[in-house]
């Protein structure tokens, strides 16, 4: 006879299994500890060491009482899938160092007039001591912080001295243009051996020369990174030396490992093709025989209108209302948001003009009556100089302020949806569709090079569904 684990309301009970025998079956019985459960159709007893001794006591010389599955460890299923890899997957080939202490980089505006820019951090005694020596900033009693001359050389100075103290950061409105700082600025975080291979110059300025954007600058330098310092026991020169199947078993092993998204793999490619290629000028490699995964095809998350609607609503500061009504309203990209200026809001025309978007791309978009009413009464309020939307102390506002605005309104909202403000985009273009638009008016405002992105939308839009009976209804 087994005694088995039970669990039932909160509290552990034994339940006992043996096979069919009348003489078993009337010393059960006989037993007053032991009850019958007609839910588990068994006998059960409290799970106490009383019990059990009493157990075997009672079933001496009838039946061997076994307890060998009382206790077993409890035996649960994963939620996710559990890839099986192969032995030799190969892992992160870039290891960061422990966080830093972070100083901010911002420009300033002097009595004079003039531009400096202002060293901010949290106070640590560390940095203090270095600022206090540095060969490039001073303190500044106006500003009342750490101050430096503009220039990429200078920063170039203050990240040698504050090596290992503490993680520059640049602010937005600091637009970098020198490829040595990029990549100083870029490479921070990593853990450098002595075998740590940083990326050629030659790559960057390449990228800068033709005019490639930011994104694409930063995303193609990690990832030409994380290649060459997955090899980096062979020397740079053998990695300049490397076959197309080379180069392809790096990227195989990458979609072996699980750990990286399709897009990122195909990224890779990319990146290290532009190395040989252009760079080094090996137009024999070639990269046609990699196995580049196939891109799943995921449909965006789309919010309804009464979402939006509470979304929007969730806030009563206008600046933050105006800001989340744009998202929406014109279908516009977070950075196509923050870099709006006030010209570009041409009310005339009931447009909104959209300057250097995603590939470099200029386009109009739509300007509802609604968001340019909000708009008037937020320019009487704020008195914004320069940008459309500026921060607490001037400047431009910032990416991460505006994803925090929106996660905000999002929790007060009650949507328990994941979204991103990237949805409100998705949510605009599939209304407007459900609305009866063209499909063409409304890749033209999303600023869409290709049709076919654009018709993801007509997956996810109710448009005559609702037309359409189940045939479960008919049953």
């Amino acid at each position: 006879m087994y005694l088995n684990l039970l669990e039932h309301a909160g509290k552990k009970y034994i339940r006992l299994w043996h096979k069919p025998n009348p003489f078993v079956n009337k010393r059960l019985k006989e037993a007053s500890w032991l009850k019958y459960s007609k839910t588990y159709k068994c006998f059960v007893m409290h799970h106490t060491p009383q019990d059990i001794e009493r157990t075997y006591a009672h079933f001496q010389g009838l039946a061997q009482v076994n307890s060998r599955y009382l206790y077993r460890p409890k035996r649960l299923r994963p939620d996710s899938q559990t890839p099986l890899l192969a032995d030799k997957a190969r892992g992160e080939t870039m290891q960061k160092i422990a966080d830093l202490p972070v100083v901010r980089l911002q420009p300033m505006l002097e009595e004079g007039g003039g531009t400096l820019i202002g060293i901010t951090y949290k106070y640590n005694q560390e940095i203090y001591s270095r600022l206090a020596l540095s060969k490039v900033a001073r303190w500044n009693k106006a500003l009342k912080c750490f101050a430096m001359p503009p220039g990429g050389g200078s920063i170039l100075v203050l990240s040698d001295e504050l090596q290992g103290a503490g993680w520059l950061w640049l602010s937005q409105e600091l637009q970098v243009k020198d490829v040595a700082l990029m990549r100083k600025l870029w490479e921070q975080t990593y853990e450098k051996g002595a075998a740590y291979i940083t990326c050629p110059l030659p790559y960057l300025e390449k990228l800068f020369l033709l005019n490639y954007s930011m994104n694409t600058l930063r995303t193609y330098h990690s990832l030409l990174l994380r290649f060459l310092n997955a090899h980096k026991d062979k020397g740079i020169e053998v990695v300049q030396t490397f076959t197309e199947e080379e180069i392809n078993h790096y990227h195989r092993s990458m979609v072996q490992n699980q750990l990286y998204s399709c897009s990122l793999i195909n990224q890779s490619i990319n990146a290290v093709k532009f190395y040989y290629q252009r760079v080094l000028g090996r137009h024999e490699v070639q990269l046609n025989n990699v196995e580049r995964p196939e891109k799943p095809d995921r449909l965006p998350t789309v919010l309804s209108k009464q979402e939006v609607s509470r979304i929007l609503s969730a806030t009563d500061n206008l600046k933050h209302r105006c800001l989340l009504q744009l998202l929406y309203a014109g279908g516009l990209r977070i950075g196509e948001v923050i870099n709006l200026k006030l010209t570009d809001v041409q009310s005339d025309r009931n447009l909104l003009l959209i300057r250097g978007g995603k590939g470099k791309k200029d386009r109009t978009t739509l300007l509802s009556q609604k968001l340019l009413q909000s708009l008037r009464d937020y320019y009487k309020l704020y008195r914004p100089k320069a940008w459309l939307f500026e921060g607490q102390h001037g400047g431009q506002y910032t990416v991460d302020s505006t994803r925090n605005v929106f996660r905000a309104c999002v929790a007060k909202a009650g949507i328990k949806t994941k979204v991103t403000p990237h949805t409100l985009r998705h949510s605009f273009a599939t209304h407007l569709l459900e609305q009866g638009t063209d499909l063409r008016y409304i890749q033209v405002l999303l600023g869409h090079r290709n049709s076919k992105t654009t018709e993801i939308y007509t997956h996810v839009t109710s448009h005559a569904l609702d037309k359409i009976v189940s045939p479960l209804d008919n049953l």
